[in-house]
This record gives C-alpha cells, sequence and structure tokens, in this order.
C-alpha cells in the first residue's frame, strides 16, 4: 500500500457541505454521485489533485459523528498551518488555534464542517 485513495464523511446536506469544503478550504468537485435521479454524494479534491475527499448524503451517520476528528489534513510546514489560521481567521470560520503536535509539529484544531465533524490541518 502507498497511502489513502481517499476518505468518505458523511453529510446531512450536500449543497451545504459542497459549499463549505469549497470556500473554507478550497476543494473543488471532480465527481457528483448520481443515484436513482437524485445527487447522493460528491468526489472533492485540491488544486493539486493529491487530497482527495468524498462526502456521502447520509444525515444520521454525520450527526453520530459531530464532535469527532476522524481526519487530519497534511500541511507541507508549520508556517502553513499558521498562515490556515490566519486565512480561516478573516473567513469568520471558527476554530480552536494552533497547538503542539505528538512530534513537536503544529496541529489547527477545532476546525468543524457544517455537520459538526472536526477537520485538522497538521504539519509534523
Amino acid at each position: 500500500m502507498s497511502g489513502f485513495h481517499h476518505v468518505k464523511l458523511p453529510v446531512a446536506d450536500l449543497a451545504r457541505s459542497r459549499k463549505w469544503y469549497a470556500t473554507v478550504l478550497g476543494l473543488r468537485v471532480e465527481i457528483e454521485f448520481i443515484e436513482d435521479g437524485a445527487l447522493r454524494g460528491l468526489a472533492l479534491t485540491d488544486a493539486s489533485g493529491r487530497l482527495r475527499l468524498a462526502l456521502r448524503l447520509d444525515p444520521v451517520r454525520a450527526a453520530a459523528l459531530a464532535g469527532f476528528d476522524p481526519i487530519a489534513l497534511e500541511v507541507p510546514a508549520r508556517d502553513d498551518v499558521q498562515a490556515w489560521r490566519v486565512r480561516l481567521d478573516e473567513l469568520g470560520q471558527p476554530h480552536g488555534g494552533v497547538v503542539a503536535g505528538h512530534r513537536g509539529g503544529a496541529v489547527l484544531v477545532g476546525l468543524h464542517d457544517p455537520d459538526g465533524i472536526e477537520i485538522r490541518l497538521y504539519a509534523d
């Protein structure tokens, strides 16, 4: 194995989550998953195409994950984590600030998507 192909998160509202992940994290839609004539999921990617995140319409599971931090997105350098903090502040996006990671890195904590799922930004 060489890494993750993608991570899939449940969401309660695809349109709301699509907007949040695009505006806050800068991700764009790569694929829309239409099932029985309805939009059921999205595949998102960053500008490099290296980061892939899937969103799946599943309100019950999204509610169950609220407050949990299932993923930490890698940021190239510790200074970049601080730059993300500034960006989030400019967007008026609440977060818990930057703390030291277990390996001495920088971790932005307390960033929650519209369903309350915590997304961390991490640099070793």
